[in-house]
């Protein structure tokens, strides 16, 4: 007896259904693809009990005709492709021939169709794959599918659906999806006679927007486009703000089909770097057009993930325009961007005035006592290589402790000719003593913090540079005064618990994060510097040991060339042992070690998914949060203004490199309501 047979038409279009049909989300997903490849403006879709029942898609395409309506049930039927080559620029969103049949093999199918306007159409009942009903009837142009009890003809798959809720909020995520890569088409979704999405198809994605995720989310869009020879991108990304806590809200089409492509998601993501905190995501609506030649979409059965002819070019430009899109933008929290009425009666307390000094007196700010300020443990930085240590007993003694008076005019002059080194407090213009020891650990090639030609240092080209390669420094101050356009003109009031700086601007108050500021700078310092860190790096007298595990110190051997090109030269020492024998002269002092060793461990732990890029951003985020002046550090008048005035001249000054805000906002009418001088 023979073994091998052919299966029968009918279970074949079960197991084919299998790869097609996967729940309810799926049949949903193939008729409004057909229905969008047939022309239509309007789409309707109404779902009962999370589609488990009942799924139906109206729409007024161009229709099948009467002579076509059974051949396009059978397994392979298509009107999008003919031949072969057809294959290689597929425009439309369903072009293999298996929906239809395979839908109809495992659900109790209805097809009402008609392709004129006379009224005349026909009518096709389908059940488990076999014709029960055919009949003219009198509808409208387009088609009507309605689908009934899902797998109802398999049991098998039937047990492995989810519940209605679940079910429903698949089928609601499609369909957000669709609406947001077709706003032209109205599109209408229901749920047992609710009404979940309804768009206009006035060809607005951002009324789409406002129509999924609502009005305030529009709000916080930013509209982003480009072009180059093969690809044109256009499309709204969020704020830094407005971040969700998964990818759900990234979405990517491509020649209106929705897709799923860890590429794209990896370049959008590389946009917002130091954007955003840890474990935070943007939200986007990306739209890709292309030659069809450049993708091939017959991929996966389910049509949602393609490949990119040449994915390095669309990457490198979605990444530019995202970040330009971004670095136009100015991202304070809190801040108030509505325009509000005063037509109406307004009631405002008379002002008081009060006299503020220049100097800020030293008892101004009382110091923390050092029996609590040694208790405080650091949580600086966002989630990345900072130290968490303690902070020194002395701090706001060394900070306030008033100079002798007797040694002031020796400290002008020596501070003049020496700077900061070993002196402990240096005079300023208007007289004031300012501490130096705290802001020696800022890696400036020049003066400290706080003095006015700090302004002229260049550091962040490199920030927008996929190489990481640095700019010369006329580019840099070129850049960074571009991008840095809407930062406030900040006036230094204050220190907030050693924390937060407190300043003012023609539109309200600031609170600023004087870590987060610090490291900002200090961050786009250093990724300039590690830009070309051959030419910076030093010979060491006494090299600098690290010990690793055997097998660490093995992996780290294949990848001495990365640290090279970082400026670090090890030298194997023994089976576990590396010595340092030249580093960059600029990396923090006394933090040189741990932040060799952490650059090191980067590498091991990376392996080959890291670049010399992605090290020296690593690297430089290590070196800012090192040098970086921590919380409870106080910090003078003098101090905080060259603080305000150094971030203002960032490339991006409203993140710092672990993406936590830097700058929130309370604009001057939000403190008029909260005080009741303004009660409109």
């Amino acid at each position: 007896m023979t073994r091998i047979r052919v299966m029968d038409e009918q279970l074949a279009n079960q197991i084919a259904a299998g790869e097609v049909v996967e729940r309810p989300a799926s049949v949903v997903k193939e008729l409004v693809e057909n229905a969008v490849d047939a022309g239509s403006t309007t789409i309707d879709v109404s779902i009962e009990e999370g589609g488990l029942t009942l799924m139906k898609v109206t729409d007024n395409g161009g229709g099948i005709s009467r002579e076509d309506m059974e051949t396009a049930f059978l397994r392979h039927a298509t009107s999008k492709i003919a031949t072969s080559s057809d294959l290689f620029r597929i425009a439309s969103l369903g072009f293999r021939g298996e929906a239809l049949s395979s839908i109809a093999a495992v659900s109790r199918l209805e097809c009402v169709s008609a392709d004129s306007d006379t009224g005349l159409a026909r009518r096709l009942r389908i059940e488990g794959g076999v014709i029960t009903a055919d009949e003219p009837v009198n509808a409208p142009i387009g088609t009507s599918m309605s689908v009934s009890d899902l797998f109802y003809n398999t049991p098998a798959r039937l047990k492995y659906m989810k519940s209605i809720p679940t079910e429903l909020g698949h089928i609601s995520d499609y369909m957000n999806r669709i609406a947001l890569a077709h706003p032209g088409i109205a599109i209408t979704l229901e749920h047992n006679g609710n009404v979940l999405l309804r768009t206009t198809g006035t060809g607005d994605r951002l009324q789409v927007i406002a129509a999924v995720y609502g009005r305030n989310t529009a709000k916080a869009m930013l509209k982003t486009e480009a072009s180059d020879s093969d690809y044109t991108l256009t499309g709204y990304v969020s704020k830094p703000e407005l971040t969700r806590a998964n990818r759900n809200g990234i979405t990517a089409i491509v020649n209106g089909r929705y897709i799923r492509s860890h590429s794209i998601n990896g370049a959008l993501l590389q946009a917002y770097h130091t954007l955003l905190p840890i474990n935070r995501y943007p939200l986007a609506v990306l739209e890709i057009g292309m030659h069809p030649s450049l993708l091939d979409v017959n991929v996966h059965p389910s049509k949602m993930e393609v490949r990119f002819s040449k994915e390095v070019e669309l990457r490198a430009l979605l990444e530019k325009a995202v970040k330009e899109a971004l670095h136009a933008q100015r991202y304070t929290p809190g801040m108030d961007t509505g325009r509000r009425d005063r037509s109406g009666p307004q009631y405002v307390q008379d002002a008081i005035s009060f006299h503020v000094s220049d100097r800020t007196p030293t008892s101004s700010q009382p110091p923390i006592p050092a029996t609590s300020a040694a208790k405080v443990r650091h949580s600086d930085c966002g989630g990345g290589f900072g130290d968490r240590k303690y902070v020194p007993a002395d701090v706001t003694e060394r900070l306030y402790a008033p100079p002798n008076p007797e040694r002031t005019e020796s400290f002008r002059e020596r501070g003049a000719a020496d700077g900061l080194a070993g002196e402990r407090y240096v005079a300023g213009s208007d007289g004031s003593f300012r501490d130096a020891s705290l802001l020696q650990q800022t890696p400036m090639d020049g003066p400290p913090l706080s003095i006015e030609s700090e302004a002229e240092f260049s550091h962040a080209a490199a920030v927008t540079k996929s190489d990481l390669q640095a700019a010369d420094s006329t580019a840099v101050r070129e850049t960074s005064a571009s991008e840095s356009k809407g930062f406030p003109e900040l006036h230094w009031i204050g220190q907030h618990h050693g924390t937060y700086l407190i300043a003012q601007a023609e539109d309200g108050l600031y609170l600023i994060d004087q870590h987060a500021a610090h490291e900002r700078i200090n961050y786009e310092y250093y990724l300039h510097k590690f830009g070309n860190p051959v030419a910076a790096s030093q010979q060491l007298l006494v090299p600098i040991t690290l010990e690793f595990t055997p097998g660490d110190a093995a992996q780290l051997k294949e990848l001495l060339h990365l640290m090279s090109a970082a400026g670090v030269e090890l030298e194997p020492f023994g089976a576990q042992t590396y010595l340092v024998r030249a580093c960059p002269e600029w990396l923090p002092k006394g933090q040189e070690e741990s932040i060799l060793e952490e650059m090191a461990e980067l590498i091991i732990r990376e392996r080959k998914g890291i670049d010399i890029g992605k090290l020296r951003e690593e690297a430089a985020i290590m070196c800012s949060c090192k040098a970086s002046i921590k919380a409870n550090d106080r910090l003078t008048r003098e101090e905080g203004e060259g603080l305000l005035r150094r971030l203002a001249t960032c490339v991006q000054p409203y993140t710092c490199p672990h993406g936590r805000p830097i700058i929130v906002h309370l604009s001057t009418y939000q403190l008029e309501k909260m005080f009741k001088r303004v009660m409109s």
